[in-house]
Parts: structure tokens; C-alpha cells; sequence
């Protein structure tokens, strides 16, 4: 029950971690109907600039903070430069164009930072362990990035629906026409959800940094993960992101925790090690078919 426990809580983990980047990504989507497979790259953009300021400042806090306006900027600059030229285009154009987008990004930081890998160190303040219950350690870290997601999480549900510019990403996520018509800045709008999108991709991307790696295309196996997300929760639903990375984030690491032991009573050892994550990523694409299957829209989409 103890190792059930820990594993759960990694699954939290991670799940919150997804919702960060598909939070982003289901607001870009949702309202500006733009399909940006360069979001992982803002993922991966974000640890690196991490990376950077936290060796200026010698401090994970005060680095991790100058960090988050950095990448909104950049998020600001892709918008205006490349990602505004693509609203009235076809599907087909964006997902061309941002696909070009991941190869310069991915360039950049070859040229930027080299083509190695960088670490991030776990801050000192976080390198111990927290007893969840009498007798069960838990990585500071590792909590310290479900805290810091669930706060994230409630401020965005706060911002979405109790604020006026929650109200506009509302009105433009049902019809952005309209509220162009009522004399909202349009323009700005979608400038601003997508520096929001680029912070929220860029705090996921620095938070993950200590526990993986900093490395040229790390964000690619994760957005394939963020689109699912927002395909299970509904496109421009933030519960909806939010209740799907939970449910994936469980799905991904209980089942490749137990899974091993399961295939072992008619697998040898290896083969079940190897097979376990595979079974466990199908399992979140059979999950994803069959809420499209039953409610194509997703779980919290608006019906059409």
C-alpha cells in the first residue's frame, strides 16, 4: 500500500506537470484555433533559459523566476512573428509551419547552447525527503511540484472564470468573431494567451528539469501526451485538461510500476520490464478512442 501510495503520488506529479503544458496548449487551440506542435518547444525552450539564469543568479528560485518573463517574451515574439500569420490559414499551413518551428528551435539551442545535455541540480532546500505518512519518505522536490501545479492549477481556474480576461478567453474560446465585433482587441488577445500558454509550457519545462534531463527535443514525446490531454478533457476546457492529465499521469506511471509484475507470471523478466510502458502508453490511446468514440467532443467539450 506504501509503494501503491508513493507510485499515486508520482502520477500526481506528472500529471500536473502535463496539465501545465496542456493548459497552454487547449488555450491556444481553443481559441485561436491554431494547431502548434511547436509548444514543446517552448517546453524545452524554457529549461534551457532555466538553465541559463539559474547559473547567473546561483539561485533555483530567483533563476526559476527571471526565467518565466523570459519565456512569456519569447512566446510574445513567436506570436507576433509567425504565429499571427497563420490564424487564417488552413490546419494543414500551421502544422506545417510550427513544425518548422520545432526544427529552428531545436537549432537555436544547438547553436546556443551546444549540443549536449544540461542538468539542473535539485535545489539544496529540496534535496530531502517528506513524510507523506508515518513511515512514507516522499521527495521534497517531487511534492514541492505537485504544490506549485495545484496552486497554478486553482490560480488558472480563478483566472478563467473570475476575472474579465477570463471572461474575453470565454467569449473568444465560443466566438471570437463576435467579441472582435464588440471592439475587444482581438489582436491582443491572442498575443497575450499565447505568452500565457509559452509561461505555462516553460514553467512545466523548468520544474521538470531536475528530476530528467535538459536536452535538444524533450519537449516532442511530451506534447503528443498534451494532445491527447486536451483530445480526452475538450479542446479550450481547462477542467477538462485538468481531470484527463490527472487520469493519463495515473494510467502512465501505476501502470508501468505494476505492470512488470503482472506480465512476469508468463513473460521473462526482460521482456516484461520492456514491455510495461509500452502497454502502459496504449492503454491511454485506448482511453482516448473510446471518449472519442463515446463523446467525440471530449469529457468537459462544448457539444456543436
Amino acid at each position: 500500500m506504501e509503494y501503491l501510495l508513493l507510485q499515486m503520488l508520482n502520477g500526481v506529479q506528472l500529471g500536473l506537470l502535463m496539465f501545465l503544458l496542456a493548459a497552454g496548449l487547449t488555450l491556444t487551440f481553443g481559441i485561436m484555433d491554431l494547431v502548434n506542435l511547436a509548444h514543446g518547444s517552448l517546453y524545452m525552450m524554457g529549461a534551457y533559459i532555466a538553465w541559463t539564469t539559474i547559473g547567473w543568479t546561483g539561485s533555483f528560485v530567483w533563476g526559476a523566476l527571471l526565467a518565466l518573463p523570459v519565456t512569456f517574451l519569447l512566446g510574445v515574439v513567436v506570436e507576433l512573428v509567425v504565429a499571427r500569420r497563420l490564424y487564417a490559414r488552413d490546419h494543414l499551413d500551421q502544422v506545417l509551419a510550427t513544425f518548422g518551428l520545432i526544427l529552428f528551435f531545436n537549432e537555436l539551442v544547438r547553436m546556443i547552447w551546444g549540443p549536449g545535455g544540461k542538468s539542473i541540480p535539485v535545489p539544496s532546500f529540496l534535496s530531502h525527503t517528506v513524510q507523506i505518512l508515518p513511515g512514507v519518505p516522499y521527495p521534497a522536490y517531487r511534492f514541492a511540484i505537485i504544490v506549485v501545479g495545484a496552486l497554478v492549477a486553482v490560480l488558472l481556474a480563478w483566472l478563467v472564470a473570475r476575472t474579465r480576461i477570463g471572461m474575453l478567453i470565454r467569449a473568444g474560446a465560443s466566438n471570437r468573431r463576435m467579441i472582435g465585433a464588440l471592439g475587444i482587441n482581438i489582436q491582443l488577445l491572442f498575443t497575450l494567451v499565447f505568452g500565457l500558454g509559452a509561461v505555462f509550457a516553460g514553467l512545466a519545462g523548468l520544474m521538470a528539469a531536475p528530476i530528467t534531463s535538459v536536452k535538444i527535443g524533450m519537449g516532442d514525446d511530451i506534447l503528443i501526451l498534451a494532445f491527447v490531454i486536451i483530445v480526452i478533457g475538450g479542446i479550450g476546457s481547462i477542467k477538462g485538461a485538468f481531470v484527463a492529465a490527472m487520469v493519463v499521469g495515473q494510467i502512465d506511471i501505476v501502470g508501468r510500476a505494476f505492470l512488470p509484475d503482472l506480465l512476469k507470471s508468463f513473460l521473462s523478466a526482460s521482456a516484461a520490464a520492456s514491455a510495461a510502458p509500452a502497454i502502459s502508453q496504449v492503454l491511454i490511446y485506448v482511453l482516448m478512442a473510446g471518449v472519442l468514440v463515446w463523446r467525440p467532443t471530449g469529457l468537459f467539450g462544448q457539444r456543436t
